[in-house]
């Protein structure tokens, strides 16, 4: 018997659309509304492309496509489809260690963002850094890949490589970069110090660089440390934190308030999604004053810590808005120990402001952003379109998406004509922190009696310049003298970082941190947390005038280095 193959014409198509449709209608039953016949439809549309299609398909492919698409139409970068192996991949980030690279991705613009490498890790020793889009891994494009794929990837077996290729802004063309994984220890706090104000108050700093399944313990084992060697006011740092466990951020905030006060709201479309997360202990740091450290990249569980000391006037926060992560994801158990990642919810602090900002807010302050000294981004905030709340003590705060913090501060910024001569230094990709790398051990080796106040001259840039000529990075003289600034500034934290570790590496640069040091200046003229919030409504407090050296034609015409 002959299979007959039936070709329709367009018109006798609609035909039988119309004529089928009707039928449907005339039996009561609405596609839309039927469950039923919309899995019965499905169903069929995969055994006909499966039996019928030119080329051999996998069924499986087509489900796995199928419900990246159902999600894909949710328009959010924070619910996916989690294959089993992925979900224990993720449960390892937040809960003990992985061999990795330590990048915080997420998806933006269609393509896979880097929103912050976590310090001390092999993506940010590479040189890569937030906002870099991963456009390859292995050679592989990455289009059309979903944040899990390219984590799938990028993790492996610590002391493996891993290519990638980088579109950073303002550069042309693919970065290579080649990683070497390693193993990450989720450790948040790493160290904790004492800083002494020109009173000779003794102030306690404590950076707080994500939020894991250890950090309140962290935390708690930080301040309690400070406490001990007499500090009475405490600068929490939570710049560049993008965040992590909700859990953990709401015992955090726990610390600094009274019972029943409110810590974070979710709400979602039912009343399994909708709860108040309250402080349920005694508060265990009354008698500290605290100064809560922000900026673009602080996100997620870090923006429930600010925004909650800062609606209950617990603390002033200090610097510049933050990222606007403000979505809940829920995990849901399916078949085959596969997990779907869903948002259910949003965040709101206990003034009822929305944490959440949309996607398209987040990019546009990324494309008005200036970049900063350490590498960083600097955004202008607009307080004039948000909407106005008040804390619980009356003061004014603003909504919108984000923590707006109360004394505004912008990082030491670049001229344009720095930046200019930085992106000749992005194009070499990794290969300039390699060489800043390097040259710091060296460095170490030839100077093994070196004191933390030291300085490069001249004839040490001179000959770091050399070695980066000798790798092959080109950089003329004139724009080595134009980035000498960015230069030093990485080049000498980096000789600090391996001689006296990350807090030796902070010491170094407590001169050039515009909003450590306002931090420092409120806390100078303060003895409480009342005292502290009035001198920080003062105007003066405020600066959001970018710092930048535009004397850009003596600087190129000084003697080289």
């Amino acid at each position: 018997m002959k299979r007959l193959t039936t070709i329709f014409a367009p018109g006798l198509v609609l035909l039988a659309a119309v004529l089928t449709g009707g039928w449907f209608l005339q039996q009561g039953v609405s596609q839309e509304k039927n469950v039923y016949l919309q899995v019965r439809l499905f169903e069929e549309v995969v055994n006909h492309v499966v039996n019928s299609y030119v080329d051999p398909v996998d069924r499986s492919t087509l489900y796995e496509s199928a419900i990246d698409g159902v999600l894909d139409e949710l328009g959010d970068p924070n619910s996916s489809f989690l294959p089993a192996s992925d979900f224990e991949d993720l449960r390892i980030r937040t809960q003990g260690e992985y061999g990795g690279v330590g990048l915080e991705i997420t998806e933006r613009e269609g393509w896979v963002t880097v929103v912050t490498p976590l310090p001390g890790t092999p993506g940010t020793r590479a040189g890569i850094r937030a906002g870099d889009q991963i456009v390859e891994v292995e050679g592989q494009s990455t289009a059309e890949w979903t944040v899990d794929e390219v984590v799938d990837r990028l993790r492996g077996e610590p002391g493996t490589d891993v290519r990638v290729g980088i579109r950073r802004p303002g550069v042309e063309g693919v970065i290579p970069f080649t990683i070497t994984r390693a193993q990450i220890e989720l450790k948040t706090v790493p160290f904790a110090i004492i800083l002494e104000e020109e009173t000779g108050e003794k102030v306690g700093y404590v950076p707080l660089q994500m939020v894991s399944q250890t950090s309140s313990q962290e935390v708690r084992s930080a301040v309690d440390s400070l406490r001990a060697e007499g500090a009475r006011e405490v600068i929490l740092d939570l710049r560049r934190n993008p965040g992590g466990l909700l859990d953990q951020g709401v015992a955090i905030t726990d610390f600094f308030l009274d019972p029943e006060e409110a810590i974070v709201e979710t709400r979602g479309r039912g009343v399994a999604q909708t709860e108040t997360y309250r402080a349920e202990r005694e508060q265990v740091y009354s008698d500290v004053t605290v100064v809560i450290l922000v900026n673009e990249r602080s996100a997620s569980a870090s923006e429930i810590i600010a925004g909650a000391l800062q609606d209950h006037d617990r603390g002033v926060v200090v610097g510049a808005p933050t990222w606007g992560k403000g979505s809940v994801q829920t995990l849901f158990r399916l078949t085959g120990g596969n997990v779907l990642r869903l948002t259910t919810a949003r965040w709101y602090t206990p003034s009822g402001r929305s944490i959440h900002k949309d996607q398209e807010d987040q990019i546009a302050a990324m494309e008005r952003s200036a970049m900063t000294l350490d590498g960083g981004f600097a955004t202008r905030p607009d307080t004039a379109a948000r909407p106005v709340f008040q804390s619980m003590g009356g003061r004014t705060l603003y909504g919108g998406g984000g923590i707006t913090p109360d004394v505004l501060v912008v990082a030491d910024t670049l001229t344009s004509r720095e930046r200019e001569a930085i992106r000749e230094l992005d194009r070499a990709g990794g290969a300039f922190l390699t060489g800043v790398f390097n040259y710091a051990v060296g460095y170490l080796q030839d100077h093994p009696d070196l004191e933390p106040g030291f300085r490069l001259s001249s004839a040490d840039l001179e000959a770091f310049r050399r070695s980066l000529e000798a790798a092959g990075v080109e950089l003329t003289p004139s724009s080595f003298r134009r980035a000498e600034r960015f230069i030093r500034y990485q080049l000498e934290g980096e000789i600090a970082l391996r001689a006296w570790g990350e807090a030796g590496q902070f010491r170094r640069q407590i001169s050039q941190d515009r909003v450590l040091q306002r931090a420092l200046d409120l806390l100078d003229e303060a003895s409480s947390t009342s005292e502290l919030l009035e001198v920080a409504a003062r105007p003066a407090f405020s600066d959001w005038t970018p710092v930048v050296a535009e004397a850009d034609e003596q600087q190129e015409n000084r003697p080289g280095p």
